[in-house]
C-alpha cells in the first residue's frame, strides 16, 4: 500500500501499488494545467517548483531549470529524500533540503490541499505551483520539463532542449523509454509475482541494450544524436540511479551500467554538462529508495556501494555534438 488523499483525508490504506496481474499500478497524475495561458502567463517570478533530489522524475524538471539558467526566474524548494507514512515532507536542516517557502507547510501534502481541499490521489513531485493564484499548475513531470523548455526558455539563457523540427522526434523516443526503462524499474522493483518481475527485467534489458547500440555512433538519442534534448534527461535520470538503486534494490542485476560501451560513458558525458552535477545528489537518491522501501528492504538499511564514477573520461566530444555550453571535457588523472 502507498499513502494517498481520499477526498481531502490522508490515508494509508488506499493506493494498491500492483493490479491483479502483480503488474506496478503507476497512478495517472491529476494537475494537468499549461504555462502560456492567458490563466498562467509565462513570466518571471511567479512560478515556484517542489522537487526531491532523489526522484527521477522530479530531477527532469530540475535538469531542465538549471541548464536553461531559469533559476533567477522560477523559485525551487527540495523536500526530505526520506518520505514515511505521511508522505514527502520539509527538513531544512537536512543536508540539499529546504523549508517550504510557499506556506510554511511541513509536508508536501499540505500544498496539494492548499490546491484543492478535497483532493483524491497521491502526492507526488515534481510540483509546478503558481504563487499568484496559490494552486498547482501541473505535477505531471514531462510536461513541466516541456512547458519548462518552451514556454519559459526565452526568460533564461536560450538552450533548446526541445527544438521545434524535433519535437516529434523527442516525444517519441520519450514515449519508448518511458514504459520499459523509466518506469519499467519500477516494474521489476514492485512486481507482484515472479513471472511478472521476469517479464519486466527482460524488457529492461532489451532496452537498455538496443540504446546502447544506437550510442554507439550517436552523442545524443534523438534523430543523428547531435543535440542534447529533453529525452537524454529522461534517459539520463534513471541510469545514473542505475547502479546505486536499481541494480540491487529493485533487483535489476543482470547487469551493471558501468558494464555497457556506450550507456557508462554517456551518463558521464551528460553529468558533467554544466548545471548536472548540481543536481544530482547520490546521498538523497540511495537514502530514499533503501529507507523509504521498507516493504522491499525491510531493515532500512542503505547500501554503501558503489562508486559511480561520474567525473571521470567518457572521450564522446569525439562525436558529432556538443553539449549546452560548449564541449566538457574531464580532466585525466594517472
Amino acid at each position: 500500500m502507498l499513502n494517498m488523499f481520499v477526498d481531502g483525508e490522508w490515508r494509508t490504506d488506499s493506493f494498491e501499488m500492483n493490479d491483479e496481474d502483480g503488474e506496478w499500478d503507476r497512478q495517472t497524475t491529476s494537475f494537468r494545467d499549461r504555462l502560456g495561458t492567458d490563466a498562467f502567463p509565462a513570466v518571471t517570478d511567479r512560478y515556484h517548483l517542489v522537487v526531491s533530489r532523489a526522484c527521477p522524475w522530479a530531477h527532469g524538471a530540475s535538469m531542465v531549470r538549471a541548464l536553461l539558467g531559469l533559476e533567477s526566474a522560477i523559485s525551487m524548494d527540495i523536500v526530505d529524500p526520506y518520505r514515511d507514512e505521511q508522505g514527502w515532507q520539509y527538513s531544512p536542516s537536512k543536508d540539499d533540503c529546504t523549508t517550504d517557502s510557499i506556506m510554511g507547510a511541513e509536508t508536501l501534502g499540505e500544498l496539494y490541499l492548499a490546491a484543492d481541499s478535497s483532493f483524491t490521489g497521491r502526492v507526488t513531485v515534481p510540483v509546478l505551483w503558481d504563487t499568484e493564484t496559490q494552486t498547482i499548475v501541473n505535477n505531471e513531470s514531462i510536461e513541466i520539463m516541456e512547458m519548462l523548455a518552451t514556454e519559459m526558455a526565452d526568460l533564461g539563457t536560450g538552450v533548446d532542449l526541445y527544438p521545434a523540427g524535433a519535437r516529434d522526434a523527442v516525444d517519441a523516443v520519450v514515449e519508448e523509454l518511458y514504459e520499459p526503462i523509466n518506469n519499467g524499474v519500477y516494474r521489476a522493483g514492485f512486481a507482484g509475482s515472479q513471472a511478472v518481475y521476469e517479464r519486466s527485467v527482460e524488457r529492461l534489458f532489451d532496452a537498455l541494450d538496443h540504446w546502447d547500440a544506437v550510442l554507439a555512433d550517436q552523442r545524443y538519442l534523438v534523430g543523428d544524436g547531435e543535440q542534447l534534448t529533453l529525452a537524454d534527461l529522461r534517459l539520463f535520470a534513471t541510469l545514473v540511479r542505475f547502479d546505486a538503486v536499481y541494480h540491487t534494490h529493485f533487483k535489476c542485476n543482470r547487469q551493471l551500467i558501468s558494464q555497457y560501451d556506450n550507456l557508462a560513458p554517456y551518463v558521464r558525458d551528460i553529468y558533467q554538462t554544466p548545471g548536472i552535477e548540481a543536481t544530482v545528489n547520490m546521498d538523497h537518491i540511495a537514502e530514499h529508495y533503501y529507507a523509504t522501501h521498507t516493504d522491499i528492504n525491510p531493515t532500512g538499511f542503505v547500501a554503501v556501494g558503489p562508486d559511480p564514477q561520474f567525473d571521470a573520461p567518457h572521450d564522446r566530444e569525439q562525436l558529432p555534438g556538443s553539449p549546452p555550453g560548449g564541449t566538457v571535457t574531464a580532466a585525466r588523472s594517472d
